[in-house]
């Protein structure tokens, strides 16, 4: 449930009171993480049955993200610029499932009730007043900022399918037309409700810069029991009505500078890979940008003749395919053969293992920790998508 056991226990004798409390607590209830979260849910329906609706039917879908967005941010309540920024985010994502600044007193009381169920060993007033604060702390902060996203764009946008381009048997080019304006940066992503699933969302990025005539395209890959992606591969078509979240990620190109970029798409994290170099383009830079495409086979490499053709029209972009089975070698591992990347701002698209060894690499090959970019899926889910 907590992102990590590290951030849930955290060095002993450090932060404020309260925060030394709060990691007491999430040490406590880390080994029973399911336990906590069934309970939770169980007293939140209960006890509040009006606030079932906001959830989907199956509740194997949603799991644990909102109770570990919670305990998310009540890990990082000695951290002010992090928290605000996290929750902020997290305010804004949450309008378009119905949340109201009403509904946020429920979800506290049942957040108190199953931590001092399943932390009773370390729990006491001062642990549970602790979390009164930090929780009245957190809640303030998405209310507001759901109130400030509220006067400047709606909750959520409707788009119609006006394209379905099956690029192999389980990958789906999807492009849609929204209702009104929907404003993004390349390097973005968004959340998609399909009508055939109501309340479940899922993330996909953008797989273009903005374009002159409003249309967004995402590359969607239908995944084992994934309700959404399989929804998108093999059942959507022209015509059909989806629902979009407001676009968030912070995985955008710095055009103050003049850096080169280094970008590393794995499966159908090319998508925003492919938007961020058409953000180059569009700048009218001539930075050099090195764009790394990994796939296991030959066969999925779906959108390789697009980066190609990228390629032919700007001679500052350099395309490389890694392909697993042929190379023998890693995505993440193959940019050791190339480089150096000490001047490079780097961008990694893809599973989270991908990612997480990616990002690995990159610090080892002398890349600086804040010239790394990524929206991991981990980060995504923790933020109560």
């Amino acid at each position: 449930m907590p992102p990590s056991a590290e951030a849930a226990t955290g060095p002993a004798g450090t932060g404020s009171p309260d925060a030394l409390l709060i990691r007491r607590t999430m040490a406590e209830v880390t080994p029973v993480a399911d336990k906590v979260t069934s309970y939770f849910y169980a007293l939140l329906f209960v006890r509040h049955p009006d606030l079932r609706s906001l959830f989907p039917a199956a509740m194997d879908t949603q799991r644990d993200r909102l109770l570990r967005a919670l305990l998310t941010a009540a890990e990082h309540i000695d951290n002010r610029d992090v928290l605000v920024d996290y929750l902020q985010k997290l305010g804004r994502g949450h309008r378009k499932y119905g949340t109201r600044p009403e509904h946020y007193p429920a979800v506290g009381e049942c957040l108190i009730g199953a931590l001092s169920k399943y932390a009773a060993g370390v729990w006491n007033p001062e642990t549970e007043a602790a979390w009164v604060r930090a929780y009245t702390t957190i809640s303030q902060v998405m209310i507001d900022a759901a109130a400030a996203d509220e006067l400047r764009a709606p909750a959520w946008w409707y788009a119609e399918i006006v394209a379905h381009d099956l690029r192999t048997p389980d990958v789906a080019v999807v492009t849609v037309r929204p209702d009104q304006p929907y404003p993004f940066l390349a390097g973005q992503y968004t959340s998609v409700e399909t009508p055939w699933w109501p309340r479940i969302w899922r993330h996909y990025s953008f797989a273009s810069a903005p374009r002159s005539d409003g249309l967004l395209s995402f590359h969607v890959k239908a995944v084992p029991a994934g309700w959404v992606s399989n929804a998108l591969v093999h059942r959507a078509r022209p015509g059909d009505i989806i629902r979009l979240g407001p676009p968030a990620g912070s995985m955008t190109v710095d055009h103050t500078t003049d850096s080169g970029l280094l970008c590393l798409g794995g499966g159908t994290g090319i998508a925003p890979i492919k938007a961020l170099v058409e953000d180059v383009a569009e700048h009218g830079d001539r930075r050099s940008v090195e764009v790394f495409y990994g796939a296991r086979t030959d066969h999925d490499l779906y959108d390789i003749d697009t980066m190609l053709r990228l390629q032919q029209t700007h001679p500052w972009l350099s395309v490389r395919a890694i392909i697993d089975q042929q190379a023998h070698v890693q995505l993440p591992d193959a940019i050791r053969t190339y480089g150096p990347w000490d001047e490079f701002d780097a961008y990694l698209s893809g599973p989270p293992g991908m990612i997480r060894s990616g990002v690995d690499v990159l610090r080892d090959v002398g890349v600086p920790s804040e010239r790394i970019r990524h929206d991991s899926v981990e980060e995504l889910v923790a933020a109560g998508s």
